[in-house]
């Protein structure tokens, strides 16, 4: 095929990565490739320009995507109303890309490349393949085997064959081999330092990708029987069984390397094990961070902030776009139990049980739960938070309740509902679940205004997740359990719960939940699994696929013996979601743009199309 010459627009705004100058370049010439191969700042500047085009699935930049699955659900202005999953949820379909990242690695050997040391060509190199293979690992987990142009720039020129230039869809286990085989030779190209806030991929990055999509690949061919019309006869969808021991051995082998090389550890520099757990994830200095998408103030930064804080501590009038489910609450396990149920009524269920603090209510659980969610009692950077939907009185027997606007009292000077709520009202930025999310949240007040955004960056491989692939291969290769639990217990020790003498896969279905959220993880993992179905199967009568709520009131009856003392009500939120979620088996696969078949008639259809 022909390779066309490379030219290159520098927008005049690029994503700037962390504290260093990587990204921080402006232009708005159309540049040659001389003029970008020549100068390792252009190149930099294309380089980074690329790693900003990579952000699918859940992130800091689409806050209000959270509400989709149940970590979170909808709060501010009016009920969710989603029933079934679109057939293009988090599709990833960019050619457009591909082609640039050829395109570029044409550019870098050539001639215009040659001054460039060895050194720093094998870097680049490798960098621009990392990000190629992690937009082929984002489509093929979302779409299954799609075409592989290797390193070809295609170049239409009027009347030749356009069949030339269609190449039909690869198998998915060939798309998955070729990512493996892809971060293999990566690893070899690229420094094994960490990086600067995590914002460039290093060798670690690499076996990272590697190993997650062997674990993925997998986890499909062991778990496809589970949906067995959720294929295609020539292997576009499915892989077969008998390739899922080799891609489990592949994810071992591949974070036995990572933990070989001794360049990362759970973060543990804080006593505060809730704390600890919320700076592991958001402090940029974070050794257990591997690979992020970062921000920096001023001139690239995002909304989350801003669209998540509570009330009570936020910026502007902006809060609670979206805020947690009580069911994400509860899988948080204590730590001396592992049913994460809060205890709200008597065993009997004749009665509430009364706590002296809302925070009683949640004492003992995991302490993942405060770095990750803002609940009541808790603190938002030392503030205290209160949540209070009301007050509960007893009349002719019966519990009734006196509610308010927002920030409203009774006649005697006492709260009513508070600022953070929650209520059920469908006004804007009005909390709705009882909780909001702490992590990712910038505690920089200022970040939560309008205009200005946050610069915290969003995770996308930390050395937890090294630990959880590992006890996960290792479970499904059928190792020793004092071997499969050594690696989960470590994230487990790190929390301060009960530690696990046998693993089973929902063992790690429960701490991929709890030690991810919020992390774009939860979608993929049910799918992988084959579990998304029955997880939001669409009944009303299924915890998993419904969004509840915590409300919590004040008693407020000096008749009463508790008068003063707190209570919960657990409350299916219809007001915020109005279905239960509603996982279909079209669902495990996007369907294929019937545009891009008219383009390429080579690319067949997906299951249920």
């Amino acid at each position: 095929m022909k390779k066309t010459s490379l030219i290159f627009l520098i927008a005049s705004c690029f994503m700037i990565m962390g504290c260093s100058d990587f990204l921080d370049r402006e232009s708005e010439a159309i540049l040659t490739d001389d003029q970008i191969f020549s100068d390792q700042n252009m190149i930099s500047s294309v380089l980074a320009n690329y790693y900003g085009r990579i952000d699918w699935g859940q992130s800091v930049e689409r806050s209000t995507e959270y509400r989709l699955l149940d970590e979170a659900t909808q709060s501010s202005g009016g009920t969710d109303r989603t029933l079934d999953y679109g057939d293009d949820l988090w599709r990833v379909y960019d050619y457009g890309l591909i082609r640039n990242l050829n395109q570029f690695l044409l550019g870098i050997h050539s001639e215009a490349a040659a001054g460039l040391s060895e050194e720093y060509r094998s870097q680049i190199e490798g960098e621009a393949r990392f990000i190629r293979a992690w937009v082929y690992f984002n489509m093929v987990r979302c779409m299954g085997g799609m075409p592989i142009v290797y390193d070809e720039i295609f170049d239409y020129q009027g009347g030749m064959d356009i069949t030339a230039l269609q190449i039909p869809r690869s198998t998915e286990a060939g798309l998955y081999d070729y990512i493996i085989d892809e971060c293999t030779r990566i690893a070899l190209l690229l420094p094994e330092e960490r990086t600067t806030n995590a914002s460039r991929a290093n060798k670690w990055a690499a076996l990272m990708l590697k190993a997650r999509a062997a674990l993925y690949a997998g986890s499909i061919a062991k778990y496809n029987h589970l949906t067995p019309d959720v294929k295609i006869a020539g292997g576009e969808v499915g892989i077969p069984a008998d390739k899922a021991a080799g891609y489990y051995q592949t994810a071992y082998d591949a974070c036995q390397e990572i933990f070989t090389g001794d360049r990362y550890a759970l973060y543990q520099n804080n006593p505060d094990r809730g704390a600890n757990f919320y700076e592991a994830v958001c402090n940029k200095s974070s050794e257990e961070v591997i690979w992020a998408r970062d921000y920096k103030y001023p001139g690239n930064t995002h909304g989350f902030t801003n669209n998540v804080i509570a009330t009570s501590v936020c910026g502007d009038i902006d809060a609670n776009f979206v805020t947690p489910t009580l069911n994400m609450v509860e899988a948080f396990e204590y730590v001396n139990d592992r049913d994460g149920t809060l205890r709200t009524r008597t065993p009997d269920d004749a009665d509430y049980i009364y706590y002296d603090r809302p925070e009683d209510l949640f004492a003992g659980k995991d302490p993942r739960l405060y770095g990750t969610i803002v609940y009541p009692g808790s603190d938002f950077n030392g503030i205290p938070m209160s949540y209070q939907a009301g007050q509960k009185y007893l009349d002719g027997g019966e519990w009734k309740e006196r509610t308010g606007d927002i920030n409203s009292k009774d006649d005697d000077g006492d709260i009513l509902t508070a600022d953070n709520g929650p209520d059920r009202s469908d006004a804007q930025y009005v909390n709705n679940s009882g909780f909001n999310i702490r992590k990712f949240v910038d505690y920089n007040r200022d970040a939560s205004t309008r205009g200005r955004g946050s610069d915290m960056w969003f995770v996308r491989m930390r050395f937890a997740e090294t630990l959880m692939i590992a006890a996960e291969a290792a479970l499904e290769l059928g190792k020793q359990q004092t071997e499969i639990c050594g690696y989960i217990n470590q994230i487990r020790t790190r929390a301060g719960i009960g530690l696990l003498n046998a693993v089973t896969l929902l063992d790690i279905e429960q701490e991929r939940k709890v030690e991810f959220a919020f992390e774009n993880h939860r979608w993929w993992d049910l799918k992988r699994w084959r579990r998304a179905h029955v997880v939001w199967n669409g009944s009303a009568d299924t915890y998993s696929a419904t969004h509840y709520a915590l409300f919590p009131y004040v008693v407020k009856d000096p008749s009463h013996a508790q008068n003063g003392k707190w209570v919960f009500d657990k409350l299916r939120s219809t007001w915020t979601a109005e279905y239960p979620h509603r996982f279909q088996q079209q669902n495990y696969y996007n369907f294929i743009n019937q545009d891009w078949m008219n383009r390429n008639p080579k690319i067949i259809k997906n299951p249920y199309q």
